[in-house]
């Protein structure tokens, strides 16, 4: 049975471990809502069933479907994919789901967030966020595992840990007055401590350009290792992105980590602008309340937005040159892993990548349930 706990991570020896430590699986949400995916989320489907496809190479992957897409979420995915049935209001689990915690015992726990789609009615991209803000919940019961559930607002995409004490993140994102409007900086830096375990955030300005998450972290910037992030970047001076990336780059060129140590920073050069056409503008539906699509708006695309699984690391393609080289940076910053690019553009549509419709859970002390080690 499930527990909620009025207690901290921090203070019962709990931290979010990196995402490069073994899983027990992956959790995902089965994308439907036609105001958001194109083509009745078709297209965003198969996309998705190629992202779980690739992660259970690795480890176990669940994905949670409504009552209405279950059947049709079963016969797409892969027959190795857990389907369980769940609602929400839509698939991006990242930022709704629980983040998992462990302890030097391996006893694993959820911190279950409070989700307001990215901004309440100030800036959010739909409404309402009611059953994405139950996902955590759900999820974490689901497990047996005993959960937090602290006031405040936080995406996981907003997060990136190296599981040794430090997180990076972004002001522009947790510093909105959308998210936690009555806390300081120092506040949300101790709730940061308080329940993921760490010491040490690394703050960087901003996030990827034209980012409608508020510039999240996952898309900018991320761990490989301790001491060591991939970047995305740029060399065009004229492209809004490079600011942003050379101000993070100056940032976390004189950082250190919770031990001290500086970082080493890979960059990996994002793909030329992605814009969305015109037939994939109009393939999704119009609805007050959500973030439209629009013909010829750039998203924000990177290969940052990756996912680290057991023995694998999945991440976006967009067929484009700039493929290649990202691929074979990851393999050199993930030489026991397995790169298995992903055609990414149909979720990149919807608002997001990889990274943003994954969600890892550690394997702690449950070694039956991990059923593939690559």
């Amino acid at each position: 049975m499930s527990r909620l706990l009025t207690t901290t991570p921090r203070a019962d020896g709990f931290r979010m471990p990196a995402e490069w430590e073994l899983h027990a699986g992956c959790w995902m949400l089965w994308p439907e809502r036609s105001d958001n995916w194109r083509g009745g989320a078709k297209p965003a489907q198969h996309a998705f069933a190629a992202v779980a496809a690739a992660i259970a190479q690795g480890e176990p992957v669940t994905v949670c479907a409504s009552p209405a897409q279950y059947i049709i979420a079963r016969e797409m995915l892969d027959p190795t994919v857990r389907v369980v049935e769940m609602t929400s209001n839509d698939s991006w689990i990242r930022d709704c789901g629980p983040t998992f915690v462990v302890n030097a015992a391996g006893e694993v726990r959820g911190v279950d967030w409070k989700f307001n789609a990215w901004g309440g009615l100030v800036g959010g991209l739909y409404f309402p966020w009611d059953q994405d803000d139950l996902v955590g919940e759900k999820v974490v019961e689901m497990e047996g595992d005993d959960r937090y559930g602290p006031d405040f607002i936080l995406e996981g995409g907003s997060i990136d840990v190296d599981g040794q004490g430090a997180v990076l993140a972004t002001k522009e994102c947790l510093l909105n007055p959308n998210r936690n409007p009555g806390l300081r900086q120092d506040e949300i830096e101790q709730r940061l401590r308080d329940y993921l375990g760490v010491e040490t955030v690394i703050w960087l300005d901003q996030g990827v350009y034209l980012d409608e998450t508020d510039g999240h972290v996952d898309n900018m910037c991320r761990f490989v290792a301790p001491g060591e992030v991939v970047l995305t970047w740029t060399d065009d001076q004229a492209d809004p992105q490079y600011a942003r990336s050379a101000a993070a780059l100056e940032r976390l060129s004189v950082a250190r980590d919770a031990r001290g140590r500086p970082l080493r920073v890979h960059k990996v050069y994002q793909p030329a602008p992605v814009l969305i056409t015109a037939a994939e503008a109009a393939g999704v539906d119009k609805v007050p309340g959500t973030l439209p699509r629009e013909p010829g708006d750039r998203m924000a695309a990177s290969y940052v937005n990756f996912y680290i699984g057991n023995g694998v690391v999945v991440v976006p393609a967009f067929d484009d040159p700039m493929d290649a080289p990202a691929q074979a940076l990851l393999a050199e910053c993930f030489p026991g892993r397995k790169i298995l690019p992903v055609p990414a553009r149909e979720i990149l549509l919807g608002g997001g990548n990889i990274h943003c419709i994954t969600q890892q859970e550690p394997l702690g002390q449950r070694p039956a349930a991990i059923r593939r080690q690559a």
